[in-house]
């Protein structure tokens, strides 16, 4: 199955957080929201990421946008742009462009869930996603290592 969509809202609490603090969400390059406050991000062509029955996963997958969380007149400001879905050493894992070192950083491990490869057949998969290190500095330095994220939709 070839996915042509990433929906993910990031978490919840933290949109709600820089709403209530008279803060901003930036889309760009494409990115755009959906009614729940979602991001949807397209891929781009010649992403080749499989995922199994079992979970298992093979290949990556890049997708077009970014977002941009703005709050506190600048101090709370978190880029995420270049999302890509790649199978590294962790197992699955969701990345950004990394705006401070000019690469790539792990910013959450992705796991298919039985229940989420049994969507699969149904066009949409759905990948709970906890956050690294590297997505805790990403992500505004607010939720530590492993904290779940909400879900990552592909479809």
């Amino acid at each position: 199955m070839s996915f042509s969509q990433l929906t993910w809202g990031v978490k919840a609490s933290f949109r709600g957080y820089v709403d209530a603090m008279g803060g901003s969400v930036t889309l760009s390059e494409g990115a755009s929201q959906d009614e729940t406050g979602e991001i949807v991000f397209t891929a781009l062509p010649g992403g080749d990421l499989t995922i199994g029955q079992d979970g298992t996963a093979t290949g990556s997958v890049r997708f077009a946008g970014g977002v941009t969380f703005e709050a506190h007149g600048g101090m709370l400001k978190s880029t995420l742009t270049e999302l890509g879905i790649e199978v590294q050493d962790e197992g699955l894992v969701l990345t950004v462009a990394d705006q401070m070192n000019d690469g790539r950083c792990a910013i959450a491990v992705l796991e298919a869930t039985l229940e989420a490869t049994e969507e699969a057949t149904e066009g949409g998969l759905s990948l709970v996603a906890r956050i690294t290190m590297d997505g805790m500095y990403q992500i505004a330095d607010n939720y530590p290592p492993g904290t779940e994220l909400d879900p990552v939709r592909l479809s």
